[in-house]
């Protein structure tokens, strides 16, 4: 545990998982001082005047450089001025995620990749809450892992979705079980529209783990699987286990003969069969296995395993039904906010398809989907900052394009169109941040708009 009594300490951005490590630093008894370079939420400020702890808005004074160290909410890019400032000043710049990790008493799984994150972290939770074991999700599910700290214990389980932009300024975070589920670009727009950058960003949740850990990984990412060979390099690397839906594994789970099997120390034991996994789809196949694994890395026994993969019904804002109307089903994929996320959506469905997509554009190449679209989608409604760029690239792919100007024009439009049997489907492959606080905003509104029809 790092004392930061009497510390100066800058919180830069003034978001959720700022606005957390500011509180949690501030009972620690450091002196914290909170920027923001825009305008501060009036829930936000309250709580900050609350708790007494100093802020300042829309802009960095001379008094955000005084911190003998910075933490940075994940939202703020590391090009930052005020981040570069403390770099080239030879300051710490610490992540929400690292300086909460310093005060966390609990083992910890790390859940990181580009696609299933929540999914994933929400299906663990759901493994442990079947095996009676006491745990909490918290990280870039929605609940910054400062406002869980309190909650920390050895025998209570921390289980952390983990973005690159949290792994960007960590110097000690070390996960008991680690997970990277898949990498495909996104964000680029943070990374210098460098691929490799971002998944370098990625890779960095096994930077301190030893021979004691555990790290899950999917076996068929040839990205992924280049960073085990480096990992293998070193004597004291984490204990490796793969999952695959494709290929036998040399240590893991996998598939065969339609049956999940476990490989652990050269022994076998079928699981259950496919069929019986509750969620559809290979991508969520492929969730279920890496959950299995992380269970199994905590000890968790197989009965408990299968009834949680038979069990778990999904997570809200990811292919979640929202209701049918004259024959017409209404799903809310709002957390599809890359292309390859979008790409396991239309892999989920086998009805004809009405699409709506856009939003704040993240270096997309919307193009990837262009083989999918054309054998599922008969129209796409595009909205946001980056429908232009998505009429440009996939117009042509589709007999009818349609640009709108909200959501609500959107989801109308689409009501026009849709044939009884059909779908339709908000699955954006672009951030919320052009028109919505988040991706649970615009699921939300998304919902409100099709009860309403």
């Amino acid at each position: 545990m790092i004392d930061v009594q009497h510390k100066h300490i800058v919180v830069i951005g003034a978001a959720r998982s700022g606005v957390a490590v500011a509180s949690l630093l501030n009972r620690l008894g450091a002196q914290v001082y909170v920027t923001d370079s825009g305008t501060i939420a009036d829930e936000v400020r309250e709580r900050l005047v609350r708790e007494e702890i100093s802020f300042e808005e829309r802009g960095h004074t001379h008094e955000a450089e005084c911190g003998e160290f910075a933490v940075v909410s994940p939202g703020v890019p590391t090009q930052a001025p005020l981040v570069q400032y403390y770099l080239k000043n030879n300051k710490k710049v610490f992540s929400e995620l690292e300086a909460a990790s310093w005060f966390n008493k609990s083992p910890m799984v790390g859940v990181t990749g580009s696609n299933g994150k929540t999914t994933v972290t929400n299906w663990i939770q759901h493994t442990f809450k079947t095996a009676k074991k006491s745990s909490f999700a918290a990280g870039n599910i929605g609940m910054a892992f400062s406002d869980r700290i309190e909650l920390t214990d050895q025998n209570t389980w921390a289980i952390l979705e983990v973005s690159s932009f949290q792994l960007d300024h960590i110097d000690s975070f070390r996960p008991n079980i680690s997970l990277i589920l898949n990498i495909t670009p996104d964000h680029l727009d943070r990374y210098d529209n460098s691929f490799e950058k971002y998944y370098k960003a990625k890779f960095r949740i096994t930077d301190n783990q030893t021979s004691k850990d555990w790290f899950i990984y999917n076996f068929d990412d040839p990205v992924i699987k280049q960073h085990v060979d480096y990992l293998k390099q070193s004597k004291d690397h984490p204990r490796l286990l793969a999952f695959s839906a494709e290929r036998e594994v040399p240590e893991g789970i996998f598939i065969r003969d339609r049956d999940i099997v476990f490989k652990i120390n050269n022994n076998e034991e079928n699981l259950m069969p496919v069929e019986e996994v509750s969620l559809r789809g290979l991508h969520n196949l492929n969730n279920g296995l890496a959950t299995a694994l992380a269970a199994r890395a905590a000890e968790i026994k197989n009965d408990t395993i299968r009834e949680s993969l038979r069990t778990f019904e999904g997570v809200e804002h990811r292919l979640e039904l929202v209701r049918e109307v004259d024959g017409v089903k209404y799903i809310n994929d709002s957390k599809a906010t890359n292309v390859n996320a979008v790409w396991y959506a239309l892999d989920s469905f086998n009805s004809p398809l009405i699409l709506i997509m856009g939003g704040r554009d993240k270096g997309n190449d919307y193009s990837e989907l262009i083989p999918r679209i054309r054998e599922k989608v008969h129209s796409i409604i595009a909205i946001g900052e980056s429908r232009d760029k998505i009429e440009q690239q996939l117009s042509a792919a589709v007999p009818h394009f349609e640009k709108a100007g909200s959501l609500a024009e959107a989801v109308r439009l689409s009501k026009r169109r849709a044939k009884r049997g059909e779908i339709v489907l908000l699955s954006p492959a672009c951030s919320s941040f052009d028109m919505f606080r988040n991706y649970e905003h615009r699921g939300n509104e998304f919902k409100k708009e099709v009860n309403s029809l």
